[in-house]
């Protein structure tokens, strides 16, 4: 588990990050378009959780709603969670590329070779691109997760699932900036991924808390991804990757 709570200080480190010159100017967009897609996210949940209840269930069941009530609340928090992170970094993904290869900059001396010769439309297309590949990947997944919430006995466990799947996609989603700035498709960024796991998983369960706590989740954005440039540039440095080898 060394790696993994590694991987929670990753997130960590991202606080020191985004203040520092020279990034500043990177984090403004993502953390307007995060501040305003998580402020409409919690107040739709606000709206609709009693009568999402309601619904679930019939009047004569209704001395199980202190028991069921938690689950199904963690459980839309997380779908709806996952859903409006998807069109946020979709929009700020170009955003989300120069940051990260800001703070490689800062980190390292220099920028990932492909930042360094690529123009801002490139970097748009690809980003956008590449969002779109991993939104397919994602809903691949909701299939049975949404089954395994909805079949009575197994839905105990759907909290649980959605937390991983929530914690994993956070991790593939974050590390696509740094990674896709060094040339990586998303296959070879999946790959990247399992054969640093338990860290990968750590930095997304740091992202995912983040996004719970009022306030603080508006930055969670922009300080994923530099926890998840500084992770790459220390996890690359120990396998002898060069920001330029792509």
């Amino acid at each position: 588990m060394v790696s993994y709570v590694k991987g929670l200080n990753d997130c960590l480190s991202g606080f020191g990050l985004i203040f520092k010159s020279g990034i500043r100017r990177y984090v403004v967009v993502p953390l307007l378009i995060n501040t305003a897609l998580f402020a409409a996210a919690i107040y739709y949940l606000s709206q609709q959780m009693d009568v999402w209840m309601a619904q679930l269930l019939p009047g004569w069941l209704s001395f199980l709603e202190w028991l069921i009530w938690p689950l199904f609340a963690l459980t839309i928090l997380l779908i709806v969670f996952f859903t409006f992170t998807l069109v946020a970094n979709l929009i700020s993904a170009p955003f989300n590329s120069l940051l990260s290869a800001s703070v490689e900059q800062k980190l390292t001396g220099s920028k990932p070779q492909n930042m360094v010769e690529e123009s801002f439309m490139k970097t748009t297309v690809r980003t956008v691109g590449a969002e779109i590949r991993k939104t397919f990947y994602f809903l691949k997944w909701l299939i049975p997760l949404v089954l395994l919430t909805i079949i009575p006995g197994l839905n105990v466990l759907s909290p649980f699932a959605w937390f991983l799947f929530a914690a994993w996609s956070l991790s593939l989603e974050y590390m696509d900036a740094p990674l896709g700035n060094r040339g990586m498709l998303f296959e070879e960024i999946r790959e990247y991924n399992r054969k640093h796991r338990l860290r990968s998983l750590g930095l997304g369960t740091g992202v995912f808390f983040m996004t719970t706590i009022p306030l603080l989740n508006f930055l969670a954005m922009p300080v994923a991804i530099c926890a998840a440039t500084k992770l790459t540039v220390r996890t690359s440095a120990a396998s002898g990757y060069s920001s330029g080898s792509a």
